[in-house]
C-alpha cells in the first residue's frame, strides 16, 4: 500500500481486464500499479490506456513485485488456477474472475493453496451486490415465501459468430470449459442458489451445440431437485435472436418474488400460516436498474467490480472474509459440471458438496 491506495496488479489484459481496469479507477482507496500479459503489444497497449506503464510477460514476476497488494486474475477460465495460485503463494490478496475455474480439483487446489497462505481471496459474482438482489436474498431468507417449492432461472443470451471468433479459446473445453453455462450463465446460476439459500441434490440436463459452430453447449435446460425437495429449472443459452432479459423467478406456499435483470417485477406476500392468496406487495424503495450484458459482452457495469474491489480492500483493513469467498464461488460451478455430467450420460446426476 502507497500513499493510502491499495496497488492492482491485473493479469491478462482482455475485455474483462478492462473492467476491472475501470473498476479500480472508480475506488478511492485502489490503484492499477501493474499490468501482465502473455501478449506484449496488447498488454503495454492497455496499460497505457489506463494509466499504467509497468508491464510484465510473466505473470510469476509480476505477482512478486512489492507494489502489488491485490491480483485481478482476468485470464480465459481454464487458467485462473495458475495466476491464484501464484498470487497465494507470494502473499498477494486475489479478486479473480467468474467462474472461479473450471474444474473440481483445480478449484479444491486453489481454495487449499489460499487457505495455506492465509491470503484474502475474493470472486467476482457481482449480481450479488445489486440492492434488489440483496433486498430478495434477505426477503427469502427471512422466510417471508414459506417454504420454497419453485426456483428458476431463465437465462436467455445472444453471443454472435464474431464473439466465438474474437478469441481462440472462447466456446473450448480446454479454456472456456463449456459454453453458454460456464461463461455467461455462471452468473445467473450462482444467483438462483445464493438468493434461495438451497444446495442442489441432483439434476438432469440436455445441453446442445445448436446455432454456433463451437465444441460446446449454445443452448441447455435443466431440471433440478433441490435439497428441501424444492424444484427448478435453468434455461441457458446463447442461441437467442436477440438475448432476453434475464429472469428469476422464486416461489414458495406463501408467496412469490420475480426478477428481471436486476428490476423487481412481482413481489407478492400473504399472511404467515394462512391460507389466502398472495397480494401484490412490492416494496416502495425498490430500485430500477438498466439492462445487462445479454446481447454484448463488453457493455459490463462498474458497480458491482468496484464493490467487491472496495469490500476486498475493507476485508484486509479489518481482518475478515470477503463478499464472496471461494467456497461459495465454487457452488455454481459443481452444478454446471454436473448438468454437463448428466447430458453426458443421460442420467439424473447427483450434485456433490464441498
Amino acid at each position: 500500500m502507497k500513499n493510502g491506495k491499495f496497488g492492482f496488479g491485473i493479469i491478462g489484459c482482455g475485455v474483462i481486464g478492462g473492467a476491472h481496469a475501470k473498476a479500480i479507477k472508480a475506488v478511492e482507496e485502489a490503484e492499477l500499479v501493474a499490468v501482465c500479459d502473455i501478449d506484449e503489444p496488447k498488454g503495454r497497449a492497455f496499460g497505457e490506456t489506463h494509466g499504467c506503464t509497468n508491464f510484465y510477460k510473466n505473470y510469476l514476476e509480476m505477482v512478486k513485485d512489492p507494489a502489488v497488494d491485490i491480483v485481478c486474475v482476468c485470464t480465459p477460465s481454464g487458467i485462473h488456477g495458475d495466476g491464484v495460485i501464484a498470487a497465494a503463494r507470494a502473499g498477494r490478496a486475489i479478486l479473480c474472475e467468474k467462474p472461479f475455474e473450471i474444474k473440481r480439483d483445480r478449484i479444491s487446489q486453489m481454495i487449499d493453496e489460499v487457505e495455506k497462505a492465509k491470503v484474502k481471496c475474493a470472486c467476482v459474482f457481482q449480481l450479488r451486490t445489486y440492492p434488489n438482489t440483496i433486498k430478495v436474498r434477505n426477503a427469502i431468507q427471512s422466510g417471508i415465501l414459506g417454504r420454497l417449492t419453485l426456483a428458476d432461472a431463465y437465462l436467455k443470451d445472444y453471443r454472435s459468430r464474431a464473439y466465438y471468433k474474437s478469441a481462440g479459446w472462447r466456446g473450448t473445453w480446454e479454456l472456456d470449459g463449456g459454453g453458454c453455462l460456464m461463461n455467461q450463465g455462471v452468473h445467473g446460476v450462482d444467483q438462483l442458489l445464493w438468493l434461495t439459500g438451497l444446495e442442489v441434490d441432483s439434476v438432469f440436463a440436455r445441453a446442445k451445440h445448436l446455432v454456433r459452430d463451437i465444441e460446446v453447449e449454445d443452448t441447455c435446460v435443466a431440471s433440478l431437485q433441490f435439497t428441501n425437495g424444492a424444484l427448478g429449472t435453468i434455461v441457458g443459452t446463447t442461441s437467442c435472436n436477440p438475448g432476453v432479459i434475464r429472469r428469476w423467478e422464486l416461489h414458495g406456499d406463501n408467496g412469490t418474488i420475480c426478477l428481471a435483470g436486476q428490476n423487481i417485477t412481482q413481489w407478492a406476500t400473504a399472511p404467515i400460516g394462512s391460507d389466502e392468496m398472495a397480494k401484490e406487495c412490492k416494496p416502495e424503495d425498490t430500485e430500477e436498474t438498466a439492462g445487462g450484458s445479454n446481447n454484448d459482452n463488453k457493455v459490463i457495469g462498474l458497480q458491482g467490480h468496484a464493490f467487491l474491489m472496495n469490500d476486498l480492500i475493507q476485508a484486509l483493513k479489518d481482518d475478515r472474509d470477503p463478499y464472496v469467498v471461494p467456497r461459495e464461488a465454487r457452488k455454481a460451478v459443481d452444478l454446471i459440471l454436473s448438468i454437463y455430467e448428466s447430458e453426458r450420460t443421460g442420467k439424473d446426476v447427483k450434485v456433490p458438496h464441498y
